[in-house]
């Protein structure tokens, strides 16, 4: 079991690493989704953890439809993180008007990231239609997952669409981030009703105060026992 833990500053980073944290997304405006982080935090969380780090681009939260200079803005941010593959990654999504997947943009944002490993993301839950957003971004060898929450506010609630889209995934080389939502209780019972095999920790991992709290130690340490005895049982 992959998890995945948001982090917004170094000291974030730091204990989410410390305690079972097997990858990082690492954003700056958690309020607002995630939005791209400074290039001096990016160094600095690459230069304390050994984890894996998947770096959020997005240069605001208006929309996951973009125009030309927002797309020339990514595709800068892009270049400016290629160097630091293979430890991070990047996590995109764009989309058009009519809530399809932008290809023509992705193309040339995937042409940009070089050796960068990609995740879309949440961008994916405002898709038309999911299956066929999964058949389309499984064409690009780049993109190694999909963070989503099955198309609802809460992935909790979106559990058998989650099992929908981890079944429909196995045919091709993606993996299925379950993420929105998700809580240490009830985690075992979602994991293995949806066969989800990586999920992603946001506000939950986060002391008292919520999205604008510190990470906690004792939230993360205990995903991952959990994680670990559904492992153990499998």
């Amino acid at each position: 079991m992959i998890f995945e833990a948001i982090a917004i500053s170094v000291t974030d980073a730091k204990i989410a690493a410390q305690h079972g944290a097997d990858r990082l997304e690492l954003i700056t405006g958690i309020k607002e989704g995630g939005l791209t982080p400074s290039l001096g935090l990016i160094e600095g969380v690459l230069e304390t953890v050994d984890i894996p780090v998947q770096i959020m681009v997005r240069p605001h939260s208006q929309s996951f439809v973009y125009g030309e200079d927002e797309i020339r803005t990514m595709i800068r941010d892009i270049q400016k993180l290629k160097p630091f593959a293979p430890k991070a990654g990047i996590v995109l999504g764009v989309l058009t008007p009519e809530g399809h997947i932008h290809e023509e943009a992705l193309k040339r944002m995937l042409d940009a990231a070089g050796d960068l490993e990609v995740t879309f993301h949440r961008a994916f839950d405002e898709l038309s239609d999911q299956f066929s957003g999964l058949q389309i971004l499984s064409q690009y060898p780049q993109i190694k997952r999909i963070l989503t929450s099955g198309g609802k506010p809460n992935v909790m609630d979106a559990a058998d669409r989650i099992k929908e889209l981890v079944q429909a995934s196995r045919k091709t080389h993606l993996a299925i981030l379950a993420g929105s939502g998700l809580r240490a209780e009830g985690l075992a019972d979602f994991v293995a009703g949806t066969g989800v095999t990586q999920v992603h920790f946001g506000s939950a991992v986060r002391g008292p105060g919520g999205s604008s709290a510190p990470v906690s130690a004792e939230e993360i340490s205990k995903v991952r026992r959990i994680l670990d005895q559904l492992s153990a049982q499998s």
